[in-house]
C-alpha cells in the first residue's frame, strides 16, 4: 500500500562512528525504519591497538579486523560492500560501485536520512618518497610493514623521526568556538614515540635520545591543551627526547632524512610519519561541505541547509581533532534526532548536543599507557592526565568491550572508563 513505506537511513561507511551510529539508530528507531550501511571492506579497522600489536611483534591483522555483516545483519540492518562514488543532495541518491570483484557498474540508492560517516583520506600519495622510505601505524598493513622492519632485522639502529604533515581545516561554517588545527591528530604521534623509546631499550638499541617529535604547529598536541602538554614535554625532555615544532608541513622523505616546508631537515633513518586528512575527493564541491570537503553541521550533527542529512566522524567539519570518541558522542545525538524525527523519541529525550572533549588513551610501551580528558582547547576547565598500568589495562578492556557488543559500547562504557582513570586508578 502506497506510503506505508519505510524511510530508509543510508549510512556511508563503518568503521568506528558509522558502524557505531547505525547500531544506535536501529536501537533508538527499532523497526520504524530500514538501515543500509556501504563501506568498502567488510570489517572495522580497531586502529588505537596497532602500535601495542606492532611493538609486540603480533600481527595487527589478526587481532584488529572485527566482521561487521554479522553484526548488522543482527540488528536487521543491510551491508553492501562497495565503494561510494558521489551523492546527489537535492535528488536523495548516492552512487557506488560494489567491490566484491572487479568490473562492476555503478549503482544507485536512495534514502531519506543520509548520514555522512566516510572518515577521510590519508594522504600520503601527497608526500613524496613516502613509498620508498616512510612508515606508519594508520592502518594494518602497514603496521605489518613497520613491524616486520624492526623484528626481522630492517632497523640498523639510526635516528628515528615521529610527527605529523599539515593538516587542512575548512573555515565555511566553522563556529568561533572552535580552533584551527595544524596537525589532524597528534595522540598517535605521542603514542608511538613513548612505545618506540621503551622498545629500543628493551632491544638494546639505546632509547628515547635517537627519536625526534616534530609538528607543523607551534606546539605539538596542542588540542590537550597547554598544561598537559607542558607536562608532557618536560617528561620527554627529562626522558632524553629531541622535539621539533614549527616545521609548517612535510616537504618529502629521502632515504637520509626529512625535509620541512620551512625550509629545515633532519637525518633519520626511520620517518614515521602521520599524514594530512582530506576528505573525498567528490565530497568537495557538495553543498554540505566546507571548501576542504568536510561535512557543515550545527551541534545535533545536521546539515543546516539539508536536514536529512547529518556527518559523524572524521568526514564532520566539528570533528578536529580527527578523534575516535568524538564520533561516539555524535553517534548518539545523530541516532536521538532520527528517532525525534520520526515521533520515536520525544524532543526533550533529544535535546543533547554535540560537546566536545579530548578524551584519549595511548600505549607508552611495558604495559603502561597514558589518559587524558581535556575541554581546555574548546575554553572549557577540564584538563587531567594519567599514566601507569591501569591505563593500559583500561585501553585493552575498551577494545574488547567493543568488540563484545558489536561496535555499540553501553551507555556507561565512556563514563565508565572516565571515573575509573581519573578518580580511581
Amino acid at each position: 500500500m502506497q506510503g506505508s513505506k519505510k524511510p530508509r537511513v543510508l549510512v556511508l561507511g563503518a568503521n568506528f562512528a558509522g558502524l557505531t551510529t547505525a547500531r544506535f539508530i536501529r536501537e533508538q528507531c527499532g523497526g520504524a525504519v530500514d538501515i543500509t550501511v556501504i563501506d568498502r571492506k567488510s570489517y572495522l579497522v580497531f586502529v588505537p591497538n596497532i602500535p601495542i600489536e606492532v611493538f609486540a611483534n603480533r600481527d595487527p591483522q589478526n587481532s584488529l579486523h572485527m566482521p561487521i555483516e554479522h553484526v548488522l545483519h543482527g540488528d536487521g540492518s543491510e551491508f553492501i560492500q562497495a565503494d561510494v562514488r558521489a551523492i546527489d543532495v537535492e535528488n536523495s541518491q548516492v552512487d557506488f560501485v560494489v567491490t566484491e570483484r572487479p568490473g562492476a557498474p555503478v549503482e544507485h540508492i536512495q534514502y531519506d536520512y543520509l548520514v555522512v560517516a566516510l572518515g577521510a583520506r590519508l594522504a600520503y600519495d601527497q608526500i613524496e618518497g613516502f613509498g620508498e622510505y616512510g612508515f606508519t601505524l594508520s592502518d594494518t598493513y602497514y603496521g605489518n610493514r613497520f613491524r616486520r622492519y624492526l623484528h626481522e632485522g630492517g632497523y640498523k639502529g639510526g635516528p628515528i623521526v615521529i610527527g605529523s604533515a599539515r593538516f587542512h581545516q575548512g573555515s565555511k561554517g566553522k563556529p568561533d568556538w572552535l580552533p584551527t588545527a595544524l596537525a589532524a591528530c597528534e595522540g598517535p604521534p605521542l603514542e608511538i614515540a613513548l612505545s618506540m623509546g621503551a622498545w629500543l631499550e628493551d632491544h638494546s638499541w639505546g632509547g628515547p635520545n635517537k627519536i625526534t617529535l616534530f609538528t607543523p604547529a607551534p606546539v605539538i598536541a596542542e588540542d590537550a591543551g597547554e598544561e598537559i602538554v607542558s607536562k608532557f614535554l618536560e617528561m620527554a625532555g627529562n626522558m632524553g627526547y629531541h622535539y621539533v615544532n614549527k616545521t609548517e608541513d612535510i616537504r618529502r622523505l629521502t632515504k637520509d632524512g626529512i625535509e620541512f616546508a620551512n625550509g629545515t631537515s633532519l637525518e633519520a633513518e626511520v620517518k614515521l610519519v602521520l599524514p594530512d586528512w582530506k576528505a573525498h575527493d567528490f565530497m568537495k564541491d557538495l553543498p554540505i561541505a566546507d571548501e576542504e570537503g568536510f561535512v557543515v553541521t550545527d551541534l545535533t550533527m545536521r546539515s543546516p541547509d539539508y536536514p536529512k542529512i547529518f556527518a559523524v566522524g572524521d568526514a564532520a567539519a566539528l570533528t578536529v581533532p580527527k578523534l575516535g570518541t568524538l564520533g561516539d558522542m555524535q553517534a548518539r545525538i545523530v541516532a536521538a534526532q532520527i528517532a525525534k524525527d520520526l515521533g520515536r523519541l520525544p524532543a526533550e529525550s533529544a535535546a543533547e548536543v554535540f560537546k566536545p572533549e579530548v578524551i584519549c588513551m595511548g600505549d607508552m610501551g611495558r604495559d603502561k599507557a597514558f589518559y587524558i580528558h581535556s575541554d581546555v582547547w574548546y575554553g572549557g576547565k577540564t584538563s587531567i592526565l594519567k599514566m601507569g598500568r591501569m591505563i593500559f589495562a583500561l585501553k585493552l578492556a575498551f577494545k574488547e568491550m567493543y568488540y563484545r557488543t558489536g561496535g555499540k559500547p553501553s551507555r556507561w562504557g565512556l563514563p565508565l572508563t572516565e571515573l575509573l582513570s581519573e578518580h580511581v586508578f
